[in-house]
């Protein structure tokens, strides 16, 4: 009896064995806008018997402070969404593995930031100033085509801005400005208050609530946006219009690209399927999913664009020239600045 049971339970220790293993989790930790498309995600999820979780932790910044204090245990595989103005940061602390991916054969070098290959590049936008296009052809007013003009006279109480130390568009505009104004910036940012500048918090409330062409229908027909939201105001009105309400100043210099990458976090669990998320990411599949769910452009030079991006976004042929290392090493010190003029 006993031999039987013996060879029994090895019968059924040897059929575990050969069960076909349940897929593996893999863990992408993202901010809070991250979204793509269930079916995509799927796809790569059948391809590699793998279930992917995402777990969203906030904004770009307190992704990253979290991806540093936990970095000895990861709490992810992969890292996704910290931009160029947090990336030195990133690379400093060193949280990720190196890993040249080959679908990096269709990303333009300008996009390669990192030449050791720990962040790579999976989308692009520029912070722009929009504007109501109904307000200025109703008050018969030009529109600014420059930071100088913003702070002349006639565009006093316009324009709305987002505060550079609670948000990203609203960093990414100041820095902007100390690209074009250098050490100046403060000087402009004060003939710009005394032109009746508004600050808000954050994005949301700059344009569904302040922008005089969002649906909160504000006071101003200005707002620090991405040149992605007239093809936005065009893809979710209902019915479309046969144009946008408004479009995006992308005049030399006056706008701030910011790039997103992606890591694959050291001590994490799943290298192998890591790199080939990471691959996924890069693939043409993947980045022409991404415009429509994130207002984004991929950086896949083969990714064919939706056509109401083609229609109404705009990009900039010149975007604000600031390295990521300049910053790194002063972000702080300019936003405190910046605080202290205008607060």
């Amino acid at each position: 009896m006993k031999k039987i049971t013996l060879l029994l339970s090895s019968f059924v220790f040897l059929l575990a064995s050969c069960a076909p293993k349940g897929p593996t989790t893999l863990t992408v930790m993202t901010h809070d806008s991250f979204a793509i498309s269930e079916g995509v995600v799927k796809s790569f999820e059948d391809a590699n018997n793998v279930k992917v979780s995402f777990l969203q932790s906030g904004d770009a910044g307190s992704v990253l402070n979290q991806a540093v204090l936990t970095k000895d245990a990861p709490l992810a595989d992969v890292l996704f969404g910290v931009d160029n103005t947090f990336l030195s940061r990133a690379l400093d602390a060193d949280i990720f593995e190196a890993y040249q991916s080959p679908a990096l054969s269709d990303v333009p070098a300008e996009f390669v930031l990192d030449e050791t290959y720990r962040a790579l590049p999976v989308d692009y936008g520029d912070v722009c100033i929009n504007y109501d296009k109904n307000y200025f052809a109703e008050n018969n007013l030009a529109v600014p085509q420059s930071f100088e003009d913003l702070a002349k006279p006639e565009y006093k109480g316009l324009l709305v801005v987002e505060d550079p130390a609670t948000s990203s568009p609203g960093l990414a505009f100041m820095l902007a400005t100390r690209a074009h104004f250098g050490d100046g910036y403060l000087d402009y940012w004060k003939s710009l208050k005394d032109n009746g500048v508004v600050v808000v918090d954050g994005w949301e409330t700059a344009y569904y609530t302040n922008f005089s062409a969002s649906s909160g229908k504000g006071p101003q027909p200005m707002v620090v946006s991405y040149a992605s939201s007239p093809a936005a105001e065009v893809f979710f009105a209902s019915p479309p219009p046969a144009e946008s309400p408004t479009a995006s100043i992308v005049a030399s210099g006056t706008c701030f690209r910011q790039i997103e990458f992606v890591g694959i976090f050291k001590n994490g669990q799943n290298r192998d399927l890591a790199e080939k998320f990471v691959d996924f990411m890069l693939s043409k599949q993947f980045q022409e999913d991404m415009p429509l769910n994130m207002f984004v452009y991929p950086v896949n030079q083969t990714a064919q664009l939706p056509e109401v991006f083609t229609q109404y976004a705009q990009v900039t042929d010149q975007p604000a020239a600031i390295s990521y290392a300049d910053i790194a090493a002063n972000r702080d010190a300019w936003i405190e600045a910046w605080t202290e003029v205008m607060k």
